[in-house]
């Protein structure tokens, strides 16, 4: 695929992103990571909360590219920031802690 760009406003971004790549490889790993809780440990209010944070990233992400102005671009892009934040306190408090999962493991090969 080769490198297009989208004319938004007077910017440009690139249709080939690596923080949109990765935030959805972060949202399918987390949907799993989801469904292993809900179904193997019977963990519904955390993992459901892991599920919206970590699934919003990228959802913010796609709605910076849309942005109406370069502060508006920013604007959610801090957005996504902050929700990743927040995802990493429920795998370190919430998730990884009280089910003893590998929380090295992810952190390596998704870094927040």
């Amino acid at each position: 695929m080769g490198n297009y760009e989208l004319q938004i406003t007077h910017y440009q971004l690139p249709i080939d992103n690596v923080i949109v790549d990765k935030s959805k490889a972060f949202a399918l790993e987390v949907i799993a990571l989801y469904k292993k809780l809900r179904d193997t440990n019977r963990e519904f209010v955390m993992s459901k909360q892991l599920l919206k944070n970590g699934t919003s990233i990228g959802a913010n992400i796609k709605k910076a590219q849309q942005g109406q102005s370069k502060a508006d671009f920013y604007a959610k892009l801090y957005i996504s920031l902050k929700e990743a934040s927040e995802t990493e306190y429920w795998i370190e408090q919430s998730i990884f802690k009280s089910y003893n999962l590998c929380y090295n493991a992810v952190s390596k090969r998704y870094p927040l």
